[in-house]
């Protein structure tokens, strides 16, 4: 997907139409669910920020030399945020390190307009296996997931958790259907059901059922068990591009 900095506008899709979602997924559950789902998300957000800190404790050295090698190879920024949709449809700036060209967003059209059938792939997974924009040391961070790093002081600010929907861009919204409301349900998560299921090997549609999925059957031990089932995921590489 397209990277930007925090200053541009990635909102093409219709916020009448976003806001009417938000609604009518407020109105799908009474209220003893959601305060049951209020205890479980506060629960759920003390343990995510303090394993989120710890981490960033840990991965400092590692994240203050990839500042460095980013700077000397490509320049700032260093950060970029996609304006993404969180939790109740809240728009949130989703940071990582940036791995493409300054300019990805022309890159792309371009690419898109000389080869007509790479239309077809992006339309349904949103990501292109040889992507353009992506830079040779943003492939690296991109292959090892290293480049969502950042996104663990979305988690400690809350926007988003360590598992759950990958999140999404305004513009993938009308791809979940019925099923947005069950995306906006929860706070979107730093690795989750898409993560060790083969990732962008697998069609979008199969993305949101493995959504919906986890929405319905969420708990502290199923996210003990993506976590774990992350690490091997992560090593094989799969889908990830």
């Amino acid at each position: 997907m397209s990277e930007i900095d925090l200053s541009r506008n990635l909102d093409t899709f219709n916020k009448a139409q976003l806001h009417s979602r938000r609604a009518t997924s407020r109105k799908s559950g009474g209220i003893g669910h959601e305060i049951r789902s209020s205890v479980f998300a506060t629960f759920r957000y003390a343990i995510d920020a303090t394993i989120a800190a710890v981490g960033l404790l840990v991965l400092a050295p590692m994240i203050l030399m990839l500042v460095a090698v980013l700077l000397v190879l490509q320049g700032r920024p260093i950060f970029i945020a996609h304006r993404r949709i969180g939790r109740n449809g809240v728009m949130f700036p989703c940071l990582k390190f940036r791995t493409m060209v300054r300019n990805a967003d022309d890159v792309l059209n371009r690419h898109l307009a000389a080869n007509p059938p790479l239309r077809a792939e992006w339309n349904a997974t949103r990501k292109l296996k040889d992507d353009p924009r992506v830079t040779p040391f943003g492939a690296l961070l991109r292959k090892s997931s290293i480049d969502e790093i950042p996104q663990l002081f979305n988690v400690i600010r809350g926007q988003m958790s360590l598992v759950g929907p990958r999140p999404i861009v305004t513009s993938e919204a009308e791809l979940y259907g019925v099923h947005y409301a069950d995306y906006i349900k929860v706070r979107p998560g730093l690795t989750g059901l898409w993560q060790v299921s083969g990732r962008s090997d697998i069609s979008y549609s199969e993305r949101v059922q493995l959504d919906v999925r986890y929405v319905a059957e969420q708990s502290v031990l199923g996210d003990l068990s993506i976590m774990v089932k992350t690490i091997p995921a992560v090593l094989r590489s799969r889908g990830s591009y």
